[in-house]
């Protein structure tokens, strides 16, 4: 079940972002063999290797090369994450792959991209975010920038980049008939998420320094604030009618609040009075109490919720956002499709837990399999 039944995607396994795009492609009704460096007999705890099979394959052995591009001869699409030239020298490049099967898409996922001074060296999300802007406009005004996980970088700006990329070029291959690479390239992920602030800047609503755009808290109305109970609300007030019902359900003083609501002016002086004006009001009670205040009303107010706390919310439980599973509660598939809905998805395989059936259906016998494990193609 899922959008993406029928397709068959092969992964090349590696840190992060490409685990990440597994899952999603995976958790919509995609069929994705991981190949794995060796066989190991615990799987791991990581709901981003959940739901498909496992193949652990020894690269440096030529054996082990013409099974993965035998893969590739009944595959849709190929997805790896290795610094520039790595998979070449493997001989499982864009070019040894795609002569197997010209519609083959090949995904290519790094932090830099194919070219540019910078490809081929290290890097972690912290300074792919760095080298996008993104960093820079992240943590408290005249605080030193903080970095946001890596939730930038390595997940919205890399595995979902990659995974777009990849169905955007399965769309265009059903019209070509024609594979291509899909270079996708961590800080270029950063970048486009990122676009929006420089049309800001470009605006004059947003200087470009750290803490001073109203979505990054320098607001009131755009903040957490701490309740009695040393928890934290999120404000997210921002339009002229949800302003006001953040006046009146909190019974802070509406002159005083007055006209201070409206998003698009440019910083203003008086933001940080009023932030501690609210903070006052809003630690006057617990974050339930406050919850119960806003239940149901249009004052974009929510409770900051811990990662213990998520799945117990009522909202999250009438949706299944979450799901037990392998031990610990899992986000559960997206998004949601009204005709080909996904299913629950199947708990993380062992590495190589499922060579020996996937070998059997690209044509191995028993004792083909047994010899290459003897020779250590497979590990």
């Amino acid at each position: 079940m899922g959008p993406l039944a029928g397709y068959k995607f092969i992964e090349l396994l590696g840190l992060g972002p490409g685990p990440f795009c597994g899952m999603l492609l995976a958790d919509l009704g995609a069929e994705v063999i991981t190949i794995e460096r060796q066989s190991k007999d615990e799987a791991p705890i990581h709901s981003h290797m959940r739901n498909r099979r496992s193949i652990a394959l020894n690269l440096k052995d030529p054996d082990a090369v013409e099974v993965l591009l035998k893969l590739c001869e009944g595959a849709d699409a190929f997805f790896e994450g290795f610094r520039p030239g790595v998979a070449e020298k493997l001989g499982v490049g864009p070019e040894q792959c795609m002569a197997r099967n010209p519609r083959l898409v090949y995904g290519r996922m790094t932090g830099w991209g194919q070219t540019g001074p910078m490809a081929h060296t290290a890097g972690h999300d912290i300074n792919y975010i760095a080298l996008s802007g993104v960093l820079n406009a992240m943590g408290s005004q005249g605080q030193k920038p903080t970095p946001p996980l890596n939730l930038m970088g390595d997940f919205g700006g890399g595995g979902l980049f990659l995974a777009f990329g990849l169905v955007c070029a399965l769309l265009e291959a059903q019209k070509s008939g024609k594979g291509q690479v899909v270079d996708a390239a961590m800080v270029d992920g950063a970048a486009a998420l990122m676009g929006y602030f420089h049309a800001h800047q470009a605006r004059g609503v947003f200087d470009g320094d750290r803490g001073t755009h109203f979505l990054s808290g320098a607001a009131h109305f755009y903040d957490t604030y701490e309740t009695s109970d040393g928890l934290y609300l999120a404000i997210g007030s921002i339009e002229p009618q949800f302003y006001q019902e953040l006046i009146r359900l909190t019974g802070i003083d509406g002159q005083t609040f007055a006209e201070e609501g409206f998003y698009s002016k440019p910083v203003s002086d008086r933001w940080p009075e009023l932030s501690v004006l609210l903070a006052e009001k809003i630690k006057t009670k617990t974050r339930d109490e406050w919850c119960t205040i806003f239940d149901g009303t249009d004052a974009c107010v929510s409770p900051v919720l811990s990662l213990q706390e998520v799945q117990e919310h009522p909202h999250h439980q009438a949706r299944n956002s979450y799901f037990e599973m392998d031990g610990y509660w899992q986000q559960s598939p997206g998004p949601r499709f009204d005709r080909t809905p996904a299913t629950q998805p199947r708990p993380v395989r062992k590495p190589g837990e499922d060579s020996a059936s996937v070998l059997s259906e690209l044509g191995l016998t028993e004792e083909q399999i047994e010899q290459l494990r003897v020779q250590g193609a497979i590990t």
